[in-house]
């Protein structure tokens, strides 16, 4: 999955377990995010900039700080892979999907289902 953010940045997800930040106008790679346990499928830029979700088929998403380089949020809940997340605009809400057949929605304030 990759995903642009306003500007020159793009996020990317790889099945080498990594969450990659680039710069265009630095022509590479800026930022590694290490955490996972298992293939990232899927990313989402939250509207501020700030922070990147992640989404795993070791059946975790993460929130990522890009600031601190740090993963903020672990989102625990899906029985199966997580296939893909989305940030919902300017919000603290985030969208998931799963292999176990289900969609939830997340206030990662809270690290709660909602």
């Amino acid at each position: 999955c990759c995903r642009w953010s306003s500007g020159t940045q793009l996020v990317t997800s790889s099945g080498d377990t990594t969450v990659r930040i680039w710069d265009l106008s630095r022509r590479g790679c800026i930022l590694t995010l290490r955490g996972h346990s298992r293939a990232v499928r899927s990313c989402s830029w939250h509207s501020c900039g700030d922070f990147v979700a992640s989404a795993s088929t070791d059946s975790t998403s993460k929130i990522w700080d890009v600031n601190s380089e740090r993963c903020r949020y672990t989102l625990r809940g899906h029985k199966e892979s997580v296939n893909s997340i989305e940030f919902l605009p300017f919000s603290s809400t985030v969208l998931t999907s799963s292999a176990d057949r289900t969609v939830s929605l997340w206030d990662v304030r809270t690290v709660s289902r909602l």
